[in-house]
């Protein structure tokens, strides 16, 4: 007898009720979670809105400048967006990687956005780590109007903008990453 309760048979024949309300919670629970990840994950963005178009960042001069204008800059080539900062370890490990890339894809222009916590750390470590490149501070952080863009709170983070101007792709983790490179050859 004892097996039978292991299995269930024993609360099926007393509480059928709950046999039927279980198969229906489970359905329910598939439906929630199907919607939960609809909304949640939605199709990246394939343009900058104006918002962030219009957003300022410092250039190594100590100068502000929008964000269309460091696009229009490159206007014509494929670009790839870093968002780093000098404090994070994942971003200095992943530079051997990003060289690598830029000796890979030549043509490619290399923007590297920075969220250092000051432009002083910011320059020392473009010079430390010898990064060639378009270099900008973004004066607010992670937290301005470009990082809610990017929805994201780690770092590095790597985009391919393509000639046209247009997101190519949205989210790349790692300089090594098989999508990063796809989205340079197509």
């Amino acid at each position: 007898m004892a097996p039978s309760l292991f299995k269930g048979r024993w609360i099926n024949s007393v509480f059928p009720e709950l046999r039927r309300k279980g198969k229906k919670m489970k359905k329910i629970s598939i439906i929630l979670i199907t919607f939960i990840c609809l909304i949640n994950c939605g199709e990246a963005p394939t343009q900058f809105p104006e918002e962030i178009l219009n957003d300022s960042f410092v250039n190594i001069n100590g100068n502000n400048i929008q964000l269309r204008d460091i696009l229009k800059k490159h206007e014509g080539k494929p670009i790839v967006i870093n968002i780093w900062a000098s404090w994070c370890k994942d971003c200095i490990i992943g530079m051997p990687d990003l060289k690598k890339l830029q000796q890979e894809f030549p043509e490619t222009n290399f923007v590297f956005l920075s969220v250092d916590r000051n432009e002083i750390a910011w320059k020392r470590s473009i010079k430390k780590y010898d990064l060639k490149g378009d270099h900008y501070f973004i004066p607010d952080g992670q937290k301005g109007v470009f990082g809610d863009f990017l929805n994201s709170n780690w770092i590095p983070r790597y985009m391919v903008i393509d000639k046209q101007g247009n997101i190519k792709l949205f989210k790349a983790k790692k300089a090594s990453d098989n999508k990063l490179k796809e989205s340079l050859t197509k």
